[in-house]
């Protein structure tokens, strides 16, 4: 019962932010987000149709599960934009870096699985597990990635940011690293506890949708001028500091 309001919240939280994205033409500023609402629509809609233990569902989210996880990294990769459009040098070391967190959580989630899979194991079992292991190793590389650009925009304040890209900053990492612990959790407990680790993934998905439906507007794409520092010295020396920094990664990626 619970499960069903959830993923009936879900769905229409899905409708009412795409509805939100095109009437405020952000979908403009933010595609891939939009796209992944929009995608989201149909793939909350063939859960409540199917049967969970069947066959027909496992296909569905075999099939579907990838398709999310490249959505994740393509809204990733747009926040990161956003965020470090002005500094072309940090943005291309930084998304190197991300390839790196990528193949390690990647590597660590499959060297993790295989003692789990037997040769003898059904051929859906395997699929399923290695599904699992892909999507846990994308969300904690995302979510790993999402807190250092948090700290790094925490440390360097003069980067001015938009209302609407610090509720994403905001609200990406908590969303990734739900996912991580839940299929963390499951891999651990197996199905016993499966039921209960979906429901609280689903509320904290159903309470991320709500938060993006209810924070983002037009008026959020307007970057607010900052008060005056109380030492402007501590300020100039952050600010040349950031130059500095992506001059120097500007120089080495182009020397690469």
């Amino acid at each position: 019962m619970l499960d069903s309001i959830l993923q009936g919240i879900l769905l229409l939280g899905s409708i009412l932010t795409v509805f939100r994205l095109y009437t405020t033409e952000l979908y403009r500023r933010y595609p891939f987000f939009s796209l992944y609402f929009a995608f989201r629509i149909p793939n909350s809609v063939w859960p409540l149709l199917l049967d969970v233990r069947s066959n027909q569902y496992l296909h569905f989210w075999v099939i579907t599960e990838p398709i999310v996880d490249i959505f994740y990294i393509l809204m990733v990769f747009e926040l990161y934009r956003l965020v470090l459009e002005k500094y072309e040098g940090l943005y291309t070391m930084g998304r190197w870096a991300m390839y790196v967190f990528s193949a390690v959580s990647l590597t660590i989630s499959i060297l993790t699985l295989i003692p789990r899979i037997r040769p003898k194991a059904p051929q859906a079992s395997k699929v399923l597990g290695y599904v699992v292991a892909l999507d846990r190793g994308i969300c904690l590389s995302l979510a790993i990635f999402l807190i250092l650009l948090l700290v790094f925009v925490a440390v360097f304040p003069s980067v001015k940011l938009s209302r609407n890209v610090r509720v994403h900053a905001m609200i990406y990492p908590i969303f990734f690293l739900s996912t991580t612990m839940a299929m963390l959790l499951r891999s651990l407990f197996g199905t016993q506890l499966g039921n209960q680790f979906n429901l609280l993934f689903s509320a904290i998905s159903a309470a991320a949708v709500v938060a993006w439906l209810v924070l983002l507007s037009q008026a959020g794409e307007e970057v607010p001028e900052r008060a005056a520092p109380r030492s402007e010295n501590v300020e100039g020396r952050l600010l040349d500091l950031l130059e500095a920094l992506n001059a120097t990664a500007l120089r080495v990626s182009r020397f690469r």
